[in-house]
């Protein structure tokens, strides 16, 4: 008895047809054991164990499909033995073991791009054949080699070209699938490799035509269809009534198409009986590219080709016309599949021709890789999570939907999902052939925190002036603006602060103002209760208190209040609250919670009442509620708010985390802004007079050196001391040459004066904000240029300052952009990151940005740089501890500096850990690699990771090999406690199985709630914040474990913490800009400090906290201590005046965010004791006490003037402001009490 196995990975749908095929052909030959498998059997060791024993009994395997890198590297060991082995469409390592007689693929090398397209020998043939054809379109060359191939090669009596020819037919019958050419394939196995005879000739193969149209209805005679065009014309043909139906140009899977999936045919039918005319392309999965270019054209395309304009090669004679393309296969669109092995290598290629279709480029798809159960668990997760998101998205793909999965070995397809398609698809489509002037758009503003002045405001952007920059343009465009009357002023108001004015008012009206129903948008609640699912209404009611009106919710009776001005079809109104007044952040850390019913009604009521909705800047909290991290599904609540509604995001170009999260949550199609300039901070005030006693005192040491002089004089030095002292400096600068009078010591005081003086002058801070679709001026445009140039030598730069200012002078693409997304045209796609660090390579803005590829994840240039950041704090901590080693360090690992950085973080792990990534031969990381001692400068260092939720959710593959690493290098034999300390704590906590070394928040939630409790005040000691970080981040995550909570696991690895490790990923948002640095970094250090200290009974015992400035150039990545970068950001930003007016010309979203600075100060005074006095003393002089910048933040945004004054009193009464003089205090006090008086009476 022979015998031939079959092992399949993502084809677990296709096992019946296998086994049913694997069954006929043994009864045609029974002397050959045909046996089929999955790559399921590979997941644990008792199926290991029983295919290890059948392979080593067999005679032929065929593996396909397969990338796994533990299975493959599995199955790379105990297939080599078998004398034939045919390898399909695998990892290169695993078709490198591809052997038929002499035909071999030859061995591929790890990380190696250049081998990882086709395999040398087919590259080869295919050159010398002259079917290589253009680069893009080399994978589809290669299959169609595949038919030719065979009857080529069946003339060349060469051993080896016979052998490849066999390899060849074997692939064919494969490839063609169904269950007679399955059969045939066997049959032909048998007979022509393994030589067993056969009684009747074997099958040729049943062709199907590697890219055809089906439908279900399709004549029996003719199943499938040649051309998009052929197809059309029989579908007219047959419905006439449904030619003004919207076309979807849909790209499906072959082999499920030939196989029958069942799915296929319910998901045409479902699209057609939503009113979609459905013209369905099935593929191998590596042309799609080219069904877009040549076969599928659109209305935009043709008006371009009637100009003159043909940016493609359409054969129009062949092409149907479509308003939509909608990929079923997921993946990029050049190379399918394939186009895995060079993440992005095409993209270029994808966005060119997607532009000049210029319609919505979408992707819903069923789950092939993991089952529905998982989904419905855990939301879309590992690597398929990179097919259907992170790889589209580089080609600008938008709204993924998850279509069905498998149930078992099924794809079973999910009718409430197709309908949200469908209705997507209506709703694009429909704004591509409505004219603007009929279009309704809703744009929404934020205002949280409530009552801080937050209205109108969104980061790094002036939301005032861009408002009405976005207006004009709607308005230029056709939009309808309604009477010129009613929105002229606003127009004419440059500031835009008198519509923000009208909006906040309009979002004011409460019970009992007075102001009639008929005046305002509001919502009964009978109405809100019939727009939602009955289950979700009865939840709602019940975290509600048992009603959809309870009165602390904004209402008029029974009606909720919306807010909101119209200008004739544009509607603007703030995004309510997702909590309440005292607890505005409720929704975002209760499991079960749901929003409230006004912020249902928000939505609910723009989705029934809007053709589209804009978000202006960032961030709202939609895309934050409760449901599945990624991959909705009916209880999402993002789904149910944008469910179809066409959903414009504008965002910041330097956030491509959080941004990733709007655009796969809430259906956001993003539109990037750029950032403001790039002031340097100079020197000001006391710092003046430092500087110039400082030259004084460097001349008298000249003059000392030259004359002999053992001392100086006495008035030089005690000026020079006492201006530092007023200046703050002495907490800066340790200078003890300044006591001692000591012509050495003061030599070298005065150089590392001179070097903080120049550090400081130098710094650079974002000036003021970003005004939407505006480009720089010649000023700003050379502080771009300067501050990029400073970062690169000449001879090093990738760019020209020419080319810059080209793309910075496209920033009009931002509002143009957001007009061709409200025209349903496709928005093209452009990395988000950091403008210092990457340069042009994030320009333009006006894209629709993306992340990156998690499986490539650290570059090799990030794990390099990560590693020196490791050595750098092991010696800093040498420094203080000379000859010790920290035990455990915590890193923390969030989303937006690992994608910006490309992984930076984690390499700062690997280097503490003693590790490596291995990368596969595509270049993607499989797996971390623990390296010898030897070949460390240090013990292995434990690592306690601290993940923000959306590196947890985008990163969970690194998550996972993070976690096998740990587990690994606590067990490493011949390594003492003393050589590896993971392995020394692991052994005081074997009850959890295994080490556990990455912390989180519950799935599916965000955020330590630190920041929430410092902005509503409501704490009273640090170690009550730092225990709130604990309680919300003591959730373990790895291979098996999704957010299992463990606090006496994560305390227990907290007292061991010695440095705490953080990366500051831009100039924007530094240490004192953003709440989340305090409410995470700060209070973990905090937090790991009272544990030490209460473990090791040394009440002094000190948690350092250090960050790294990972945007600047090489000179200034290094680690710093917290107070060190505390006390040169505050000098540089808040207490500078250039900083201070910069941001006070922007009206009131400056004057918001100087308050949110003051916020932030009070909230590292919590977790990190941080009270220097200069810093409250000058805050209040500049911004309180200074009469005139005091009257213009006043005035632009009293509420946010309220809390600037509050803080500085809050911190005096908590006494983090330590030595407050009575006399500023009673000023203050004084005005906090008429700003509060006065916003009481407006109130």
């Amino acid at each position: 008895m022979r015998r031939l196995v079959l092992i399949t990975g993502f084809e677990k749908f296709n096992i019946a047809l296998y086994k049913a095929a694997a069954e006929e052909a043994h009864r045609q030959v029974p002397t050959l054991e045909v046996l089929v498998f999955t790559d399921r059997d590979l997941q644990d060791e008792t199926g290991r164990q029983y295919l290890a024993q059948v392979l080593r009994e067999t005679d032929a395997v065929l593996c396909s499909l397969l990338f796994d890198y533990d299975a493959v590297e599995w199955l790379r060991d105990h297939i080599r033995s078998i004398p034939l082995r045919f390898v399909y469409e695998c990892s290169l390592e695993l078709m490198s073991c591809t052997q038929v007689g002499a035909f071999t693929m030859g061995d591929a090398k790890r990380g190696d791009a250049k081998s990882s397209s086709l395999p040398a020998a087919l590259r080869m043939v295919l050159r010398k054949l002259g079917l290589a054809g253009r680069e893009e379109d080399k994978m589809a060359g290669y299959l169609s080699f595949l038919k030719t191939g065979p009857k080529l090669l069946k003339y060349i009596p060469l051993g080896k070209a016979q052998d490849l020819r066999r390899w060849l037919e074997v692939y064919a019958r494969w490839n063609a699938g169904g269950r007679a050419n399955i059969v045939s394939m066997i049959l032909y196995i048998a007979r022509e490799v393994l030589e067993i005879p056969l009684v009747t000739p074997v099958p040729e193969v049943v062709e199907v035509p590697a890219i055809g149209v089906t439908h279900p209805r399709a004549p029996s005679s003719t199943p499938y269809f040649r051309t998009p065009a052929a197809y059309l014309e029989w579908y007219l043909r047959t419905w006439p009534e449904r030619a003004a139906y919207p076309r979807a140009g849909l790209l499906l899977y072959r082999k499920h198409v030939i196989s029958e999936q069942s799915y296929i045919r319910e998901l045409i039918l479902a699209l057609e009986e939503a009113g979609i005319l459905p013209v369905p392309v099935f593929i191998n999965g590596v042309e799609a590219h080219m069904v877009v270019r040549d076969l599928f054209t659109t209305s935009y395309e043709l008006a371009q080709r009637r100009r003159g304009i043909r940016e493609t090669s359409l054969r129009e004679p062949d092409a149907a016309r479509v308003d939509v393309i909608v990929s079923t296969i997921g993946f990029p669109l050049v190379g399918g599949p394939a186009g895995t092995m060079e993440a992005g290598r095409q993209t270029e290629v994808a966005r060119r021709l997607l532009s000049a279709k210029g319609v919505p480029y979408m992707v819903a798809a069923p789950l092939l890789i993991q089952d529905l159960e998982s989904w419905q668990q855990n939301g879309v997760v590992g690597l398929q999570s990179i097919v259907l998101y992170a790889l589209p998205e580089l080609d600008g793909a938008i709204d993924t939907i998850v279509l069905g999965g498998l149930v078992g070995d099924r794809i079973v397809l999910l009718p409430d999902r197709v309908r949200v398609l469908a209705e997507r698809i209506r709703r694009w489509t429909s704004l591509a052939c409505k004219p603007n002037q009929e279009k309704r758009i809703a744009v929404v503003v934020y205002g949280f925190p409530p009552g801080a002045g937050a209205t109108g405001t969104a980061a790094l952007l002036n939301v005032p002036r861009s408002l009405v920059r976005l207006l004009r343009a709607l308005h230029e465009a056709g939009f309808n603006l309604g009477a010129p009357e009613k929105y002229q002023s606003f127009l004419e108001d440059e500031s835009g602060e008198r519509l923000l004015e009208a909006i906040r008012a309009a979002d004011q009206v409460v019970e009992g103002s007075g102001v009639p129903v008929d005046k305002i948008t509001t919502v009964h609640a009978d109405e809100l209760q019939s727009w939602l699912p009955r289950e979700i209404a009865t939840r709602v009611a019940k975290n509600w208190g048992g009603s959809l009106t309870r009165s602390d919710i904004k209402r008029l009776g029974a009606y909720l209040c919306l807010g909101g001005v119209s200008l004739g079809n544009i509607w603007l109104g703030v995004q309510p609250p997702v909590g309440i007044q005292g607890d505005p952040m409720r929704l975002l850390f209760e499991r079960d919670a749901t929003p409230h019913p006004q912020y249902l009604a928000f939505y609910l009521w723009i989705r029934r009442n809007f053709d589209a909705v804009i978000h202006l800047g960032m961030h709202g909290t939609a895309e934050w509620l409760p449901g599945l991290p990624l991959g909705n599904d009916d209880t999402s609540f993002p789904d149910l708010l944008f469910r179809d509604l066409p959903h414009i995001y504008v965002y910041a170009q330097n956030n491509p985390s959080e941004s990733t999260l709007a655009k796969r949550r809430a259906y956001a199609t993003l539109i990037s802004h750029g950032v403001p300039p790039y002031g340097r901070a100079g020197l000001y005030g006391q710092l003046l007079n430092v500087r110039d006693q400082l030259r004084e005192l460097e001349e008298e040491l000249q003059a000392a050196s030259a004359s002999g002089k053992q001392a100086l004089d006495a008035l030089v030095v005690e000026s020079l001391r006492a201006s530092i002292e007023q200046a703050g400096l002495d907490c800066d600068l340790l200078l003890q040459g300044l006591e001692a009078n000591d012509l050495d010591q003061l030599a070298a005081d005065a150089a590392k004066l001179k070097t903080y003086l120049a550090e400081l002058e130098n710094r650079l801070f974002a000036e003021g904000l970003h005004i939407l679709g505006m480009p720089p001026s010649a000023a700003d445009m050379e502080k771009y240029v300067a501050a990029l140039a400073e970062q690169q030598p000449a001879e090093q730069r990738s760019w020209q300052p020419q080319e810059l200012q080209r793309l910075l002078q496209q920033r009009t693409d931002e509002i143009q952009n957001i007009i061709r997304a409200l025209q349903g045209q496709y928005i093209p796609p452009a990395p988000g990151g950091d403008l210092i660090r990457d340069g042009p390579a994030v320009l333009p803005t006006g894209r629709n940005i993306h992340a990156l590829d998690p499986y490539r994840v650290p570059t090799w240039i990030a794990f390099q740089r990560g590693a020196e950041i490791a050595r750098a704090i092991i010696a800093q901590h040498q420094e203080k501890h000379p000859g010790t080693f920290p035990e455990t360090v915590a890193v923390m690992l969030w989303g937006l500096d690992s994608i910006k950085t490309r992984g930076e973080s984690i390499g700062t792990v690997l280097e503490l850990v003693g590790a490596e990534p291995v990368r596969e031969a595509t270049g993607r990381i499989v797996r971390f690699e623990l390296v010898p001692l030897s070949m460390l400068s240090h013990p292995r260092i434990d690592v306690l990771c601290s993940l923000s939720g959306i590196f947890r959710d985008a990163f969970e593959h690194v998550v996972c090999l993070l976690d096998d690493l740990f587990a690994r290098a606590a067990t490493v034999p011949d390594e003492t406690p003393e050589q590896n300390y993971i392995k020394k704590h692991y052994d005081n906590e074997r009850e959890a199985g295994r080490p556990r070394r990455l912390w989180s928040n519950p799935p599916s939630e965000f955020g330590s709630l630190v920041a929430d409790r410092v902005e509503t005040s409501t704490w009273q000691s640090g170690d009550e914040l730092a225990d709130t970080f604990v309680s919300r981040n003591a959730f373990s995550y790895g291979r098996g474990e999704r957010g299992k909570q463990r606090p006496e696991l994560f305390e227990r690895l907290l007292g061991t913490v010695d440095r705490v490790v953080q990366q500051i990923d831009s100039v924007e948002y530094g240490l004192t800009d953003i709440q989340e640095y305090y409410a995470n970094t700060g209070a973990l250090a905090r937090a790991a400090q009272m544990r030490k200290r209460r473990v090791s009974g040394d009440a002094n015992a000190k948690v350092t906290a250090s960050f790294v400035e990972s945007f600047g150039n090489a000179s200034t990545r290094r680690p710093r201590d917290l107070e060190e970068l505390l006390r040169l950001e505050y000098r540089s930003k808040l207490l500078n005046p250039r900083w201070a007016e910069k941001m006070v010309t922007q009206g009131s979203g400056g004057a918001y965010e100087v308050s949110q600075r003051m916020t932030a100060l009070l909230g590292w005074g919590g977790v990190a004791d941080f009270g220097d006095d200069f810093v409250y003393e000058q805050a209040a002089d500049q911004y309180a006490l200074n009469e005139e910048i005091a009257q213009r933040l006043r005035q632009s945004n009293p509420e946010a003037f309220r809390n600037i004054v509050g803080r500085l009193l809050e911190a005096a009464g908590r006494g983090i402001w330590r030595h407050p003089d009575e006399e500023r205090l009673a000023k203050l006090r004084a005005l906090y009490e008429d700003i509060d008086a006065q916003l009481e009476g407006v109130l």
